[in-house]
């Protein structure tokens, strides 16, 4: 007498639940690096974009670079820049970002750093050409 059974065996159904946990842990891992890098690069767009602003278009207009910065003082900004990937603006307690001027007289400063703290990297840092 033959005995036919359907269905899976013990054995099979751990093999699939190990394999659908291991694929489950790699995505989200891959996914958390991917939305650092994101965050990483924002933070870098950000700065670049200060320190264009900076150099191409106030500095040349005013002669000095200004004490602080932000959208009244970097019109050709788009505002939203000043706010890091956690919505904290920069210079802020918490913020990933920070602007230090230096060689000030009359809130009128000869050079600066612009640093953006980064997840993935070391601190990304862009300093005055002039």
């Amino acid at each position: 007498m033959k005995k036919h059974t359907n269905g899976f065996t013990v054995i099979e159904i751990l093999f699939v639940t190990v394999l659908v946990a291991t694929a489950s842990i790699l995505f989200f891992i891959q996914k958390n690096s991917l939305e650092i890098a994101a965050r990483d690069n924002a933070r870098k767009t950000a700065i670049n974009a200060m320190y264009y602003s900076l150099e191409e278009v106030f500095y040349p207009a005013n002669e000095y670079y200004p004490q602080s910065i932000n959208s009244d003082n970097l019109k050709s900004m788009d505002p939203t820049l000043f706010t890091d990937p956690t919505d904290i603006m920069i210079n802020t307690s918490g913020s990933s970002y920070t602007y230090t001027p230096a060689n000030c007289v009359n809130e009128k400063c000869k050079s600066y750093t612009l640093k953006a703290t980064l997840e993935n990297e070391g601190d990304f840092i862009k300093t005055n050409k002039r």
